[in-house]
């Protein structure tokens, strides 16, 4: 059972996972990108910058399809992904969504956490050079 969607700072009290802190630059983009994906369909993948919105894919049935999906939408309106942040409504099940963001050129990511693979995730973030933090809040839009 989760309690109403009504996001605060989850940010300012958010866990960095990865090796790697996000920047100052990152976490105001984070911040942005974490208010947007409270507002789109669950599934919701969030690439964004400081102060506007790249891409988004949502309501897919596939986190890994939302994320191809807010790449094509950037690619699609001639935007650069290069640079972006993540905003994701949900916990990363498996790596393969990140990996699709960090391929993209996206450098944070901020998700709730929670699953059983989450050092799985971790690791993939770590990989790619990436800071993660995790909110610990699920949006939760159907």
């Amino acid at each position: 059972m989760q309690d109403a969607d009504r996001p605060g700072d989850e940010l300012a009290t958010a866990r960095v996972a990865t090796k790697r802190q996000p920047t100052a630059d990152e976490l105001a983009a984070l911040g942005f990108a974490w208010k947007v994906c409270k507002h789109a369909k669950s599934n919701t993948i969030v690439l964004a910058r400081e102060d506007s919105v790249v891409g988004v894919g949502a309501g897919q049935m596939s986190r890994v399809d939302s994320a191809r999906l807010a790449v094509m939408r950037a690619q699609t309106h001639k935007l650069s992904t290069a640079g972006t942040v993540v905003a994701s409504d949900a916990f990363f099940p498996f790596p393969d969504a990140l990996e699709v963001c960090a391929e993209a050129g996206a450098t944070a990511v901020a998700h709730p956490g929670g699953s059983i693979r989450d050092p799985e995730v971790v690791e993939a973030a770590d990989s790619h050079g990436m800071a993660m933090v995790l909110t610990g809040m699920r949006h939760f839009r159907h």
